[in-house]
Order: structure tokens, then sequence, then C-alpha cells
């Protein structure tokens, strides 16, 4: 019993840090859920990638104006996340170019100038910090930006929950009917931009992402339902988070990668074992097709 303890308890007993990392974490789950499950069902997973990596210019900037400094690379990054959203939604719509195409277009132009911002304005530590965040570093300014990202993307969501749902399923239906379908995707991907930037201060641009679409796109594998993939998605985020931290505390892994390792680990087992369309339901429908 005291090992248990020792193992899964005692580092956030002990240790401010981790009771922060893991506070942190709880902030991200409950806002990347539901940005997640969203990104998902409007089949847009890639694109999310293609965001997260969109906020790395502006906070390269804020970098460059005042260095580690929360308020200027979240500003920084907020805006640049904002305008490749805008930019990239606009251009769809103008041309002939398909929307995942012209969030890949600008991501690679976003990552390329962000890193080369970086790199000639600071030192290797400092991109490392950027692209793969420091959650065990969390302080208090972090953990109040997350939680204010959290709140609001909660309550946004609550308000706007069921024309989501309806772009999601039937997004002809929703503009004749109300014309506000591109109100909604809009205000949708202020919101994922807003999660992401919460997610780099503790991620980093390149893990970020990983700990809300993982969960996400396991969670299908177990539910059908929005409100119960949003609940499972947040649960498995929040429990990677915690068995992240755990691992990376007892084995001296870097936090970031074994928190979204944890929940490649989820999405790995349910595409085998989940109950709904996953590898090991194919091979029971074959088998009993055979016999």
């Amino acid at each position: 019993m005291t090992l248990v303890y020792d193992w899964l308890v005692g580092p956030f007993a002990d240790f401010a840090f981790m009771r922060r990392a893991l506070v942190a974490c709880l902030a991200l789950a409950l806002g990347s859920g539901p940005v997640g499950v969203f990104l998902v069902l409007r089949r847009m997973s890639l694109i999310g990638d293609t965001m997260a990596h969109s906020v790395l210019p502006g906070a390269a900037v804020g970098f460059m104006i005042s260095g580690l400094s929360l308020p200027a690379m979240s500003l920084g990054g907020f805006l640049a996340g904002l305008a490749v959203a805008l930019v990239s939604g606009l251009v769809s719509r103008l041309t002939a170019q398909k929307e995942d195409a012209s969030f890949a277009s600008f991501f690679m132009i976003s990552l390329a100038l962000g890193v080369l911002l970086v790199s000639t304005h600071g030192n290797s530590i400092d991109l490392m910090h950027v692209l793969f965040g420091s959650i065990l570093g969390v302080d208090d300014g972090s953990l109040l930006l997350m939680a204010a990202v959290t709140a609001v993307s909660l309550i946004v969501f609550a308000l706007i929950f069921r024309g989501l749902v309806a772009e999601c399923f039937d997004p002809t239906f929703l503009r004749t009917l109300k014309g506000q379908g591109g109100a909604y995707h809009t205000i949708f991907l202020v919101l994922v931009v807003l999660n992401m930037v919460a997610g780099f201060q503790a991620l980093g641009t390149l893990m970020a992402v990983g700990l809300m679409m993982l969960p996400a796109i396991g969670a299908r594998f177990w539910v059908g339902q929005v409100w119960s993939l949003i609940g499972l998605a947040t649960l498995v985020a929040f429990c990677a988070g915690y068995i992240g931290l755990v691992l990376s505390f007892r084995f001296d892994w870097p936090s970031g990668p074994a928190i979204v390792l944890t929940a490649g680990l989820f999405y790995l087992l349910s595409l085998f074992f989940g109950r709904r369309d996953s590898l090991l339901i194919h091979f029971l429908r074959r088998s009993h097709l055979r016999s």
C-alpha cells in the first residue's frame, strides 16, 4: 500500500510544482476535450494540428519583444493563430482552393517563420521551450491563463452547443434556416486558437494538439453521442496528464511527450478493442458472417 501511495500520490503530495502541473492538466483537459471532439466531428483533425503551429510566429514575436513573458507570448500567439485561421478561411471562400489546403499552406509558412524568429533571436533552449513547453515549470500566471481560457471555452460551448452540433451534421440546413453557419464556424475557430495558446504554455506548439486530438479520436471507438464523446475525451485527457506526469517524475522522461504518448496508448487500445467499429469488432463481424 505504501508503494502504491509513493508512486501515485507521493509526487503530488510532496512537490508543489507537480500539483501545479496536475491542475494545468485538468484545465487543459476541460478545455481541449470539447474542442477536440468538434474538430473530429467536423473532419478538421489535421486542421487542428495546423492551427497549433500557427501560433508559433506570434509567440516568437512576443518572445523577441519581452523574452519568455507569458502575456506577450500568449497575446502574440493568439493574434497569429486567429489571423491564420481567418485568412485561410477567406482564401478558401474567395478561390477554388479547399480549406484544408489553405490551412496547410499557411501552416508551413507560420511554422518556418516562427522557428526562424526564435532561432535568430534566442538560443536552442528557448526554441525547445516554445516547441515542447514545460508543464513542470507552470507558474501561477500560466495556471490563471489556462483557467480563464477553460472557463471562457465552456461558457461559449454551452451557449452555441446546439448550433455547433447542427453545423457538424447538416451545415447546409443551418445556413438555409438561419444563415448562421459562418458565425458558428468563426466562433469555433477562435475557441480552437484560444485553447492552443493555453496548451502551448505547458506542452509547446508541437505537443499541445496531441492532448486535444488523441482522446477525442479514441473516444469515438467507445461512445457515439456528442455529450458522451466530450465527457470521455475530457476524462481521458486528464488521466493521460496524470499518468504522464507520474511516468515523467519516476523515470525522468520529458513530461510533454510522456503525456501525449499516454493519450496515444489510449487511442491504440481503442482502435483494437473499442466497442464501436474497432478492429476487434470488425473481425468478430467477419467471423460471424462466415459461420
